[in-house]
């Protein structure tokens, strides 16, 4: 597969927003996704020798490399509608700086944003994007 994969919390309400902005945003419906729940994303993540990722992660695997966390959210938005190319400011700071904040954003997602009991369910069209 040739396509950018993101693996995502499927039960989170932010990430499933975050999905379908990315959705909205890939004009050249380059993305696939699968939620890190998923068989798919477990068999991904053990063939990049990425099994101990938990579900705080968003996780971006582009031309055999792996990004986590703020990297992968920058390097997706990179890849959307011109306004999202500006992201790329961000890698000029720290890593360790960014995964801080991405991190204290991912331990309060369920408070802030909810959760849902099951993945989102998206029409045919869009439901060709999902790996399973």
């Amino acid at each position: 597969m040739n396509n950018p994969i993101i693996l995502f919390d499927g039960i989170c309400n932010l990430c499933n927003s975050s999905i379908n902005f990315i959705i909205k945003h890939d004009k050249r419906k380059q993305f696939r996704f699968a939620s890190l729940q998923s068989n798919f994303a477990k068999e991904i993540l053990t063939k990049y020798n990425c099994s101990e990722i938990d579900l705080n992660t968003v996780v971006l695997i582009q031309s055999d490399k792996v990004y986590l966390k703020s990297s992968a959210v920058i390097k997706i938005l990179q890849q959307l509608n011109s306004l999202s190319k500006l992201a790329v400011v961000f890698f000029l700071i720290p890593e360790f700086i960014r995964d801080n904040i991405y991190d204290f954003m991912a331990s309060k997602r369920y408070k802030y944003f909810g959760k849902r009991d099951i993945c989102i369910v998206h029409d045919e069209e869009i439901k060709t994007l999902f790996l399973e």
